[in-house]
């Protein structure tokens, strides 16, 4: 071995077996030791701890004023004098009553009571099984020790109870209400109120009554399938009648519809053609009325003219047409004056003149 290490070892050696102590030092450590263990002893005895989410109520075992006391004790650390003081502790939070077949499903919880599901006849005879959970809290502890006890006597109090007061509401139901869930939970309202009236007086209060599964022998569930199925026939055999009865309805509907129209467009037409032999009888109307104003613009036209020719413009007239005749003849000239003159609307003495007989 090196030097090196032989002296690391001595060192180590040295420090483990510490000082020499005399017996008077000795003495003091041990008097020291043992206050130290009188007063974690008394801590221990004459202290007691109020966990959070706990209730402690204190009992005077003797002496003035003994029995409960009316102070709740809240989280924390709390003095009593060994053998004249105990304190109970209660929880604050939900506790649980299951009660279950399938009981290795809830061992794992510290604050679940387990106990054999609900065995209940219904209103129509037959048993079923019924897992429910009841949950509740202590309300008032002062009550709950006054009327129970200790911890853990209250869950007895409600444990006979529950299925009593399932039995008066869920027993209610027939075999086939059970499967519907709205009656289901009426009853299992009615049976949280009966409970929580049964359980006030004591300090207790149910907060819910959950039925969690209900289970019906093997015969039962069959009879209770078939039926079903007989319903479900009998519901569908009801749902065609009333499908047919309906398409019937609809095809006496749609002829009438159909009908009405018809007469309606045979309205329109004879609407229409009374307006189209209206139209044409005013047309005829006002075509008359034109024809008759036309015929007698003309015939008023012949009378005027008439009346002119006998008047002295007839003259002018015949004057106006000998000119016509004479157009396209040579230029000749023609004494306008005298006795031989010649006056173009003196229509017999041209023609003479033109030795025209």
């Amino acid at each position: 071995m090196i030097p090196n290490q032989k002296q690391l070892i001595d060192k180590i050696n040295s420090y483990f077996q510490g000082p020499e102590f005399t017996p008077q030092q000795l003495f003091k450590i041990g008097v020291v030791f043992s206050v130290l263990a009188i007063l974690v002893f008394m801590l221990n005895i004459c202290f007691v701890y109020i966990k959070p989410g706990e209730y402690g109520v204190k009992i005077k075992l003797w002496g003035g004023s003994a029995g409960i006391q009316e102070k709740l004790y809240s989280t924390g650390l709390h003095f009593v004098i060994p053998t004249m003081h105990v304190i109970e502790r209660f929880p604050k939070n939900i506790q649980v009553i299951q009660l279950t077949n399938y009981k290795s499903y809830h061992k794992s919880y510290e604050n679940v009571v387990i106990e054999n599901a609900a065995h209940i006849q219904t209103y129509d005879g037959y048993f079923v099984d019924v897992g429910v959970s009841v949950l509740y809290h202590i309300e008032d502890p002062l009550k709950v020790i006054k009327s129970l006890g200790k911890k853990g006597i209250y869950e007895q109090a409600i444990i006979p109870k529950v299925v009593p007061a399932l039995k008066q509401t869920l027993g209610k139901l027939t075999t086939e209400e059970f499967y519907n869930s709205k009656l289901r939970t009426d009853q299992m309202k009615k049976a949280k109120e009966l409970l929580s009236a049964n359980l006030a007086e004591k300090g207790l209060d149910v907060d819910q009554v959950l039925i969690r599964y209900f289970v019906y022998s093997d015969e039962i569930q069959s009879n209770i399938e078939e039926k079903k199925l007989k319903d479900q026939l009998v519901f569908k055999n009801q749902a065609e009648a009333k499908a047919a009865k309906e398409a019937a309805e609809l095809k006496k509907v749609s002829r009438e519809g159909a009908a009405n129209v018809a007469v309606i467009l045979e309205k329109g037409k004879a609407y229409v053609t009374k307006k189209n032999a209206e139209k044409e009888a005013y047309v005829r109307k006002r075509k008359a009325e034109a024809d008759l104003l036309i015929k007698l613009a003309e015939a008023d036209k012949v009378r005027r003219r008439n009346t002119a020719l006998r008047s002295g413009g007839s003259d002018k007239m015949v004057g106006l047409e000998m000119a016509k005749l004479l157009q396209g003849v040579d230029t000749i000239i023609l004494p306008s004056d005298g006795r031989q003159g010649i006056n173009p609307l003196d229509l017999r003495k041209t023609l003479s003149t033109f030795e025209v007989k």
